[in-house]
């Protein structure tokens, strides 16, 4: 444990004028306060904000901000107030310490409806003082540091909020080494076996390329000096959560990463900074596209460098960081860099937010956001817009989940849990039943209802924001449209099976596979109930030696004429409308038969029924576009196949679209060669007509498949005719 000489001695060495009676008082206070209280790890309490004071004094904070530090646990955890705080250390101090516990009960895992006013207490405070983010984020880290102690629950909780919240409000400071250490901190706990992974990896990387990287030092140091450039220059390795990160956003192997070890030129001043770039770039190739400029144009984090990557010695790709000294303390430091010491004294807020961009943005974000009358008008517009294009939402038990903006409760759904997001049939969002396709908020409590058997519609894809939930809404209406369609074919082979007079077996089929070219029996019924395949198909395949002797009805001479002649797969037969009626096996009476209303079929087309309640039962081609409507009615479709007598030449409905020159005799060259082809024109519609062309739809009566092929091809040889396609209605 820190001694009270300790923490006096560590704030003199980089501010001489420190007031040693303040720091002595607030180290006594608190660890009287404290008392015989112990942390998870079994040391004393008081050892936890000792440790933190101690963080913020390598980012060589101001007197205030330590002594808050010191103090930070004391109105939580122990019978201090405020005002006893406000009297022994003044109000700056006794500000500081309240904004940190009304954060530290907020801890950003509240669930209640106290939470956007939470959120925007938070943002408050931290725009008011910075220094309240900067202690917050020095007690994460210890706390961090001390994860082992939790029990693993509650640590994996504070491991991914670190990861969600603190390391990317850090990052957002500018606050970079702290950002990597909270993250690296993080990762470790969260998923240490692909941690080691990666260090394993690293290690081997760097003994093999060790010489080189040595080699390079050595030859742009030699370089630099040669131009008179005082440069020091530093081999610096990618952390491991970042190239994690990197792996799994890009999905890359390790092995593809070009940026795993690079090199940072540190200059004294700006002007020296574009001269080392000017020297590297003659000497050595730029690769283009991998030159940014962040000193002319810094990040809004305050982040200044400039990144360029040259092939250099020995072909090798080498990533370059060039910077002065100070830039390289903002980058690692960021805000805190700011704060604290300028000529000998400290910055007020106003100082600071002339001297910082992040600051200055966090001000103007927060000053816009207080505009709103409410809290939940503040975080409507921004939503921890620190957090740039992501919301935060959190399950009933408070756990938090980060989405990108313009998520719904369907992608909050499959982010906690996949079958959560397949069985979601409505959601609560505060309390409040909302559509499940409504836009989440920053706080938003969200409570998913599910119900056990319910598919994702398919058309959610098209309505979701992430790519998880849109991947697994396509895999699921996959799996269960297959599964519909293997059930329905179940029933039609089953049937198929009962009317050749045999048992229907699994096992049985099963060897009889490659006589389909199936490689499972499920394979086989989804063929089925798709149409892809006859059950009669399937019977032979187990009984080579049956034959189907069963007719679709009675035969051709029995027939009237206009009878189209269709057989189902489950042995149902239909009637025409006006023609003769044929009863349908399992029903009472008999249903009416249509072609599809636009486009019809023809012989030679792969057809199938959709049987409708009340209306009978409409002929499609398998190509029909319309079929997508019955997706997810499986229960509806029919197998259908065409039993044409060959002797007996019977027209069918076809419907085509033509577009033609607007020119005299242009419609008698379309009329001559559908007649040539022995089509029949039922009936003519200009769709569209201009100066140049016009746009028709032509009914037909065709023979078969065939007969309309042959008119499609000699239209479209007529030099009058632009276009012409066949309609699938």
């Amino acid at each position: 444990m820190m001694r009270q000489y300790e923490l006096v001695d560590r704030v003199r060495s980089y501010n001489p004028h420190a007031d040693e009676d303040l720091l002595n008082r607030a180290y006594v206070y608190a660890m009287k306060a404290h008392g015989q209280q112990k942390r998870a790890s079994g040391d004393p309490f008081f050892t936890h904000p000792l440790a933190v004071a101690a963080i913020l004094t390598d980012l060589k904070l101001d007197d205030a901000t330590i002594v808050a530090a010191v103090l930070h646990d004391t109105i939580e955890d122990t019978a201090s107030t405020r005002e006893d705080i406000d009297r022994l250390f003044g109000p700056d101090i006794g500000a500081l310490v309240e904004g940190l516990t009304k954060i530290k009960r907020l801890d950003l895992v509240s669930k209640r409806a106290k939470q956007a006013e939470n959120f925007r207490k938070l943002l408050l405070a931290i725009a008011d003082d910075v220094r309240v983010l900067l202690v917050k984020l020095a007690d994460r880290l210890h706390n961090m540091r001390t994860l082992k102690f939790m029990p693993f629950e509650k640590g994996e909780r504070i491991a991914e909020e670190t990861l969600d919240i603190y390391a990317p409000l850090a990052g957002r400071m500018g606050m970079h080494g702290m950002r990597e250490e909270l993250e690296d901190l993080a990762f470790a706990y969260l998923m240490p076996k692909a941690r080691d992974t990666i260090l394993s990896r690293l290690h081997a990387l760097r003994e093999k390329l060790g010489p080189l990287i040595t080699k390079i030092e050595a030859e742009l140091s030699e370089r630099l000096v040669a131009v008179n450039l005082q440069a020091e220059v530093k081999g610096r390795e990618k952390r491991p959560y970042s190239i994690w990160r990197k792996m799994e956003q890009k999905s890359l192997a390790f092995e593809q990463l070009s940026d795993i070890f690079g090199f940072r030129v540190m200059v004294d001043q700006t002007a020296d900074c574009y001269r080392v770039l000017g020297m590297i770039h003659t000497q050595w190739p730029t690769v283009p596209g991998r030159f940014k400029d962040y000193i002319s144009t810094p990040k809004p984090n305050d982040y200044r460098s400039i990144h360029t990557t040259v092939v250099g010695p020995g072909q090798q790709r080498v990533e370059l960081q060039i910077r002065t000294r100070e830039m390289h303390r903002v980058a690692e430091n960021g805000i805190a860099a700011h704060a604290l010491y300028k000529d000998g004294r400290t910055l007020d807020m106003g100082e600071l937010a002339s001297e910082s961009r992040a600051y200055r943005w966090l001000r103007r974000t927060v000053e816009m956001l207080a505009e709103g009358d409410s809290p939940e008008e503040f975080l409507e517009h921004t939503k921890l817009e620190l957090f740039h294009d992501q919301v935060f939402c959190f399950t009933p038990k408070g756990r938090l989940i980060a989405l990108p903006q313009g998520a719904t409760p369907v992608d909050f759904a499959y982010a906690v849990h996949t079958n959560l997001g397949n069985t979601a049939v409505g959601a609560k969002v505060n309390g409040l039943a909302v559509p499940l396709m409504s836009k989440l908020m920053n706080g938003d409590e969200v409570e998913i209802a599910r119900a056990e058997g319910q598919v994702p519609p398919a058309a959610w894809e098209n309505l979701v924001m992430t790519g998880k939930a849109k991947a697994a809404i396509r895999r699921a209406t996959r799996n269960a449209v297959r599964a519909q369609y293997a059930g329905l074919g179940r029933q039609i082979v089953v049937r198929a099976f009962e009317r050749a007079g045999k048992v229907y077996q699994d096992e049985k089929l099963r060897t009889s596979l490659p006589r389909l070219a199936r490689s499972n029996v499920e394979d086989v019924m989804a063929a089925v109930g798709r149409g892809e395949m006859f059950s009669g198909d399937v019977v032979k395949a187990v009984y080579p030696d049956f034959t189907d002797e069963r007719r679709a009805g009675a035969g051709p001479d029995k027939m009237e004429p206009g009878w189209f002649g269709l057989q189902q797969a489950e042995g149902l037969q239909f009637k025409v409308p006006g023609q003769v009626s044929i009863p349908i096996r399992g029903l009472d009476g008999s249903l009416p038969v249509q072609f599809a209303p636009n486009g019809g079929a023809v012989p030679g087309d792969r057809i199938v029924g959709i049987l409708l309640p009340g209306e009978g039962i409409t002929i499609y081609p398998i190509q029909s576009p319309a079929l997508t409507a019955f997706d997810d009615q499986p229960e509806r479709w029919l197998d259908v196949r065409w039993d044409i007598d060959p002797d007996r030449k019977e027209l069918f409905p076809a419907q085509i679209e033509v577009q033609a020159l607007n020119e005299p005799g242009s419609l008698a060259g379309i009329t001559a060669a559908i007649g040539d082809n022995g089509g029949n024109i039922e009936d003519i519609r200009l769709t569209n007509r201009s100066k140049d062309f016009r746009d028709m739809v032509i009914d037909l009566s065709v023979w078969d498949l065939k007969q309309l092929n042959a008119i499609l091809s000699q239209l479209r040889a007529q030099q009058t005719v632009s276009r012409v396609e066949r309609v699938n209605g």
